[in-house]
This record gives structure tokens, C-alpha cells and sequence, in this order.
């Protein structure tokens, strides 16, 4: 069963005070790491802006969505990504959990 998650972020004042360089030099060493996400099955599905202008839209302005083989994976991602700093620099809200086809998660929904 795969697992995903679902960040949904905004830039913090500390992230908006940094010059063009600052930014180049931290999305680097984002970079650096990047590389190794392939070896534990960690596949990058989308980045993006979030679209304001569609029904009931997400306040964050960015998101992102990852794909994993396992759960521990997804810890693994979550806890580098804070290691890098993200969190100095970005408000973020994480959605994760393993898939399930449809007909699962209405039972989840309709066991509430």
C-alpha cells in the first residue's frame, strides 16, 4: 500500500527578507538532498501555486505531493525537510496517509 503526502505552504517573513543569493543558497542544499530521495522509493509527483480562484481554495500558496513505498519513508522526507530549515522559512500544513480506493474511504467516511 503506498503512502502520500500533501504539503500545502506559504512563505514566512523570514523567507521574503533574504536576498536572491540567500534563497539560491538554501534551495541548494535542498538540492543536494533531492538526489537520494530516488534510493528510498520517495517519488516527487507535483509542485505547484495554488490556484485562488477555484472552490473552497487552500490559503497556503504553494503545495506539494510525494509519493512513498511505506510510511517510514514519508517520516524520513518529513524529518529532512525539516532539517534543511523549511520550517524557518515556510508555514506549513502536512496531510499524509496510505491510499485507499474509493469504496474504502467512503466506508471510512460512513463508519464516523
Amino acid at each position: 500500500m503506498s503512502y502520500y503526502l500533501s504539503e500545502l505552504y506559504s512563505p514566512k517573513p523570514a523567507w521574503l527578507a533574504l536576498s536572491a543569493q540567500q534563497r539560491q543558497q538554501f534551495f541548494a542544499t535542498i538540492g543536494a538532498g533531492m538526489q537520494q530521495l530516488a534510493d528510498f522509493g520517495i517519488e516527487p509527483i507535483a509542485f505547484g501555486e495554488v490556484a485562488s480562484n477555484k472552490l473552497h481554495p487552500a490559503p497556503q500558496q504553494f503545495y506539494a505531493f510525494w509519493k512513498f513505498p511505506n510510511e517510514e519513508a514519508a517520516d524520513s522526507l518529513l524529518a529532512g525537510i525539516a532539517a534543511t530549515g523549511w520550517h524557518d522559512y515556510f508555514d506549513t500544513i502536512n496531510a499524509a496517509g496510505a491510499s485507499s480506493d474509493m469504496s474504502a474511504h467512503l466506508q471510512q467516511l460512513a463508519s464516523l
